[in-house]
């Protein structure tokens, strides 16, 4: 659906990358850096309301970058030797990272959207997998699903004991507000900011995640040391939420 406010952010996406080619080609000093694809840049074009949203190298998202560098800083392991269930696998980098494991899923309710080998049709509000994924990882993706009560005791569910959900999800301030796609598209994007969104999170999400029997840890960008988050230009909140032992 084309949307004024998805046209607004595709210019703005478009006019700065194409400046960060410009700067770069008339030699401008590439002193920041992107964890998702490794390379150096000499800044990062604007998307929505970031001015710092994505590297012009490889497209890596705030998000993206966040998860890259929490899992080279060390602060979250991929259980490589496990079961990875990645819902609406588009971060190109987390693909190369999970697909090491050795039985990974990458999953969508619209497997035809994306590029990667072998993705599966999949539901989360009918995800019947008992106790099979050491990881489950979706980004932006709760904000789709029309019962997100039903769908994190599914994905409870769905993990071993002592398995990993990480979950990112858009966010404001206010507590949540919850809809139905019974309204209207145009009025679901001026209410969540995004015609398919169906609710807008705000950090009370965390008890609906705690509600569904997770122990959790939130882990934001903000608490990143300054050079470093400037660094990368890292933004966002993991919410990392364990099936206990």
């Amino acid at each position: 659906m084309i949307t004024l406010q998805r046209v607004a952010k595709a210019a703005g996406k478009h006019l700065t990358r194409t400046a960060l080619k410009v700067r770069k080609a008339l030699g401008a000093r590439a002193n920041r850096g992107c964890p998702a694809c490794g390379r150096t840049v000499v800044g990062f074009f604007r998307y929505g309301d970031n001015p710092e949203w994505g590297c012009p190298e490889c497209g890596a998202s705030p998000r993206e970058r966040l998860m890259n560098w929490l899992i080279d800083a060390g602060r979250l392991a991929v259980p490589v030797d496990g079961a990875i269930l990645h819902m609406a696998p588009n971060e190109g980098s987390l693909v190369r990272r999970f697909s090491a494991a050795r039985d990974y899923v990458p999953a969508d309710l619209d497997p035809s959207r994306y590029p990667v080998p072998g993705v599966r049709r999949m539901d989360l509000m009918e995800l019947e997998a008992s106790g099979r994924y050491d990881l489950f990882y979706a980004s932006h993706v709760m904000e789709h699903v029309p019962d997100d009560h039903a769908v994190l005791r599914n994905i409870f569910a769905a993990l071993k004991p002592g398995g990993e959900a990480w979950l990112i999800v858009p966010l404001w301030e206010k507590p949540t507000e919850d809809g139905s796609f019974a309204i209207p598209p145009r009025e679901r994007e001026r209410r969540f900011g995004q015609w398919d969104h169906v609710r807008q999170y705000g950090p009370d999400f965390a008890d609906r995640i705690r509600a569904a029997g997770f122990e959790l840890e939130e882990i934001d960008a903000a608490s990143i040391d300054p050079d470093i988050r400037h660094f990368h230009a890292l933004d966002d909140r993991l919410f990392r939420a364990r099936r206990p032992a």
